[in-house]
């Protein structure tokens, strides 16, 4: 019977179970893309094994080999994938997504990467990926449909630099995360999941009073307790199984759109995008039985019985103890985690407890959600006198705030999770290693290079316009014969490089200087003294694997300068004429340059300039690191997720002032007929909005807040940025604003004559 008033109980029935669809609809698809995101994690991570991996493939040269060097580059802030390949043989394998390899001269490009190199103002990317475009690389070379990619053919590559292949694909060993990165992906799954939730169970209670009264009415003609609340039950069942199937549809719609978005540089296939089993089937059996279970808790708090609901009497005060033990326990289970979540190998101290953190994140941010309603009713039945709209909109809100607390809840709780979020990100931004570079000062680095090279290279970069200081060195790394485990740093470079990496005061070729420790002592690492033997290990194909060197004793002592804010320079320093490095194995370029922070283009010319010379060199801020990478795409992918679930919210509470609007279809319209204004009334629909939502967000901030420093005093460090929650609460005050808006065409149609008619 409860799923017939459902579908067949007339306008009032089927708009009320409209409107439980479109709510639980709009949770069932976030939640399904939710459950989407180890799918398409999975299949970017297949994506990039098989054009990084080289399987079973040949080791040495042959018909089927080619060589890949890395090439990519960076063109205002945008990364690019580029590889340089050689065939060596007659029938070389094809990376994935490409039928044939380019020629010398030649490119095949992303569909993304066309595009730039067509589109105006992007004469300096063409200018550096001068390569002659021959064709696409397709979808199943490329992580995301926006990618921007190249292989650019190329001969006579280094085999030292370059990565030979004799076929593609497998899979490649998965580095463990940092346990900082780690708190940040285990707190933002929580912080993103736990609004929607909120946002399913309210909208299980929609129409909530019109349902009460009729349960009424059945009460008169015989209906027990029990009957009404089984008929609840029923009536629950069918929203919610409605808004399943409404929510698979809109995931699918969504779905198939996916494709042509870039939210925060993260793109995806649509064909990627599949939920996971397990989680389909916990959300299909999860969703009924939220809704269920919702609707059976809120007839608790009234009395159905044949002549009424109780529920329109007084009010007993809601009681606050129960109501803060959550969130206490909640800051009970993260507070001794202080100190705990280090960079560094993941276990052990410096491990993260993820279902302890999740658990404590959980309760912290429901007390939120508990704690409103209390707050709301406290405040608001102290306020008295203003002005007519005000006045409306307080005494609803005094006889009943439940439904926009409700309302009010996700945004709460997402506001609070996003500020908590803020101040974790900009701690653990400094948290990781080497994030504090000065602006405008970038590494370079690159394998197996000389003397010469690396100083044609600092003079081309010195002629760029824009570039303010620029150095290049050649390092090598010896041992000593003691103890092949510990290493002795030297740095080759002429005398000009050398003045730039320490005060050398007189200088000749042949001359050796040592920087001694300015920092802490590492065991691995040796700063040997004048006369001390050093043994290198041979360059490929020379006939010793390896010789012997001995600082000369004429080599003097010097202080190392301070090169992007690092530790001071410390090692040997020879000029060529004392040790030729291209005699030893892996000699490495390494330099750094400033560019003028002023001119957005000087760091794109230095670039332009780097990749004619060498495509393979790598060019990184002074803080770059694989770890620096991925908390990029971490914050891409929490800020991506929370505009999704900020959407959500603002829908909800759209459908939830239209419920409330239609809820009170007759008392507005007994207002306009006494002759209450519709500015008026408009008006107390924007205060009726705002003051749970004022209320909400202030003690989100609060939460929000202290759930931030918790998380810090986990990472060891000091809250940064007290108030980086400023424009998340001008988001959620755009909202209100928003909300109010769309409400009114609703509320002018509620407001006719016709409202007073009744059955």
């Amino acid at each position: 019977m409860g799923g017939r008033f459902a579908l067949a109980g007339g306008r009032q029935g089927w708009v009320r179970t409209a409107l439980t669809a479109v709510g639980v609809g709009l949770g069932v698809a976030v939640l399904l893309f939710a459950a989407s995101v180890p799918s398409v994690l999975h299949e970017r991570d297949v994506r990039e094994d098989a054009r990084t991996s080289g399987g079973t493939g040949e080791p040495h040269r042959g018909p089927h080999s080619l060589l890949m060097a890395e090439a990519g580059t960076t063109f205002h802030g945008k990364d690019i994938n580029g590889k340089l390949v050689e065939a060596e043989g007659d029938d070389p394998v094809t990376p994935p997504g490409v039928d044939r390899l380019p020629a010398p001269g030649e490119m095949l490009v992303s569909p993304a990467l066309r595009k730039a190199l067509d589109d105006e103002g992007n004469e300096e990317l063409t200018r550096r990926l001068d390569g002659r475009v021959v064709g696409t690389i397709g979808d199943e070379g490329l992580l995301g449909p926006h990618e921007l990619a190249f292989y650019q053919g190329a001969d006579q590559l280094d085999p030292q630099d370059a990565q030979r292949y004799g076929a593609f694909g497998g899979t490649v060993d998965e580095e463990p995360l940092d346990p900082v990165l780690l708190l940040l992906v285990v707190v933002a799954c929580a912080v993103l999941v736990m609004p929607v939730a909120v946002f399913i169970g309210t909208a299980a209670r929609f129409g909530g009073e019109r349902r009460d009264q009729r349960l009424a009415a059945l009460r008169l003609v015989g209906a027990d307790t029990a009957m009404a609340h089984r008929m609840v039950a029923g009536e629950s069942l069918v929203g919610a199984a409605l808004g399943l199937l409404l929510g698979g549809g809109l995931f699918l719609a969504l779905r198939a759109a996916v494709g042509g978005l870039t939210v925060f540089g993260l793109s995806v296939f649509p064909a990627d995008v599949v939920p996971s089993g397990p989680i389909v089937a916990l959300i299909t059996l999860g969703v009924p039985l939220v809704a269920v279970t919702v609707a059976q808790f809120a007839m608790r708090a009234i009395a159905v019985e044949p002549l009424g609901v109780v529920r329109e009497s007084e009010p007993r005060p809601r009681r606050l103890w129960w109501r803060l033990v959550p969130p206490v326990v909640g800051m009970l289970l993260l507070l001794p985690l202080a100190g705990t979540v280090v960079s560094g190998p993941p276990g052990g101290a410096t491990g993260v407890n993820k279902p302890r953190v999740v658990v404590g994140v959980v309760l912290l941010l429901g007390g939120v959600a508990l704690l409103l309603p209390w707050v709301v009713e406290r405040i608001v039945g102290k306020l008295r006198g203003g002005f007519p709209s005000w006045q409306l909109a307080v005494r609803r809100l005094q006889l009943g705030s439940g439904s926009a607390t409700r309302a009010v809840s996700g945004i709460t709780i997402a506001v609070a999770g996003a500020v908590a979020l803020q101040i974790l990100f900009t701690g653990a931004d400094a948290a990781l290693p080497g994030s504090e570079a000065e602006k405008g000062q970038y590494m370079i680095s690159g394998a197996t290079t000389t003397v010469r090279q690396a100083d044609a290279l600092q003079r081309e970069l010195e002629r760029v316009d824009g570039v303010t200081a620029a150095m290049a060195r050649v390092d090598v790394y010896g041992y000593t014969p003691k103890d092949e485990d510990v290493i002795v740093p030297v740095s080759v470079g002429t005398c000009e490089m050398l003045r730039k990496m320490a005060t050398v005061g007189a200088c000749r070729d042949g001359d050796v200087f040592v920087a001694p420790r300015s920092g802490e002592r590492m065991e691995d690492v040796r700063i040997p003294e004048p006369g001390e033997k050093v043994r290198f290990d041979a360059s490929e194909g020379a006939r010793e694997k390896s010789f012997g060197w001995t600082v000369p004793d004429s080599a003097r002592d010097v202080r190392g300068r301070r090169l992007n804010d690092e530790m001071p320079i410390e090692g040997v320093l020879a000029t060529p004429a004392a040790l030729a490095a291209e005699k030893t194995d892996w000699p490495t370029l390494e330099g750094w340059m400033r560019v003028d922070p002023d001119d957005p283009e000087a760091l794109e010319r230095a670039r332009t300039a780097l990749y004619q010379a060498n495509p393979s060199l790598y060019v990184g801020g002074a803080g770059d690191s694989s770890e620096e990478d991925f908390f990029g795409d971490i914050r891409r992918a929490v800020l991506a997720g929370a505009a999704g679930v900020l959407v959500l919210i603002g829908l909800s509470m759209i459908v939830s002032m239209l419920e409330q609007l239609r809820e009170r279809r007759r008392q507005l319209a007994v207002l306009v007929a006494f002759g209450t204004r519709r500015t008026t009334l408009g008006a107390s629909v924007l205060w009726q909005t705002a003051v749970p939502v004022v209320l909400g967000l202030a003690l989100a901030v609060v939460f929000g807040s202290a759930l931030g420093w918790v998380l810090m005093r986990m990472l060891g460090r000091p809250v940064v940025d007290w108030f980086g929650f400023l424009p998340i609460v001008a988001g959620g005050a755009a909202m209100i604003v928003a909300v109010t808006l769309v409400s009114l065409p609703p509320l002018w149609r509620l407001m006719r004559p016709d409202g007073l008619r009744t059955e």
